[in-house]
């Protein structure tokens, strides 16, 4: 276990190495989880985790004070999905199973009636993960495809995976593994994400050559990167 401290806030962080090309930090269920390369000494470590400080305290927030999703329809939270805000409508009848469809811009959500009197919250948090992983399944294969044609190589395999705080990462195996909460974001964003993590494969550090390369196949991805400045990828 390490710490940072400052004037108001200390950040506790558990540090562990690995064969891989990258550092990450993650923010799991109010901890703060550093993944890094075995070369990488303590203090280059901590001035990594310095960096994120601001980062870190408003993910580490979140967890003291959960957002609570409200559904009113004149005031309720909306969700993102490809971009576009969604609001919920819920609706209970006398069916064995949850139903859930996205349509114009709203999520209409038909549950049973004996789920009247369980956590609401709880429960759509969990349809949103599946609405998520199911369209981020298709939405992945096609940016995984454009990004191939584009570049001329691939990865050997990809997967989804939950990440909190992570949107895509390469392993050192050249394993391109991508959060599906990145569908929040629209298509541009997602193939962004996915184009950038495909020239890891060929360069694992983000440096000048990367860069370069990046920049030739997407010359404004800076403009993306602004959207997703908050995630680690």
């Amino acid at each position: 276990m390490n710490l940072i401290k400052s004037r108001n806030n200390v950040i506790t962080y558990t540090v562990s190495k690995s064969e891989i090309s990258n550092c990450y930090i993650s923010v799991q269920n109010g901890e703060v989880l550093v993944s890094a390369p075995w070369y990488l000494t303590t203090n280059q470590i901590q001035n990594m985790v310095e960096e994120k400080r601001q980062w870190i305290l408003a993910k580490l927030k979140e967890y003291k004070t959960p957002t609570k999703i409200n559904t009113n329809n004149k005031k309720g939270q909306t969700v993102k999905v490809l971009g576009k805000d969604y609001s919920f409508k819920i609706i209970y009848k006398n069916i064995k199973g949850p139903n859930i469809n996205l349509e114009n811009d709203k999520i209409n959500i038909t549950l049973p009636n004996k789920y009247k009197k369980s956590d609401l919250n709880t429960i759509l948090k969990v349809l949103m993960e599946k609405v998520y992983f199911t369209l981020a399944e298709k939405e992945i294969d096609f940016a995984m495809e454009k990004a191939r044609v584009t570049l001329g190589f691939a990865p050997e395999e990809f997967e989804l995976q939950k990440m909190n705080g992570v949107l895509g990462r390469c392993t050192a195996d050249k394993k391109i593994i991508i959060n599906p909460d990145i569908v929040m974001f629209d298509r541009k964003v997602i193939e962004y994400v996915v184009l950038h993590e495909f020239c890891h494969l060929k360069y694992k550090n983000h440096s000048k050559k990367f860069y370069e390369l990046l920049e030739k196949y997407l010359p404004d991805y800076v403009k993306y990167s602004k959207y997703i400045n908050n995630y680690q990828y």
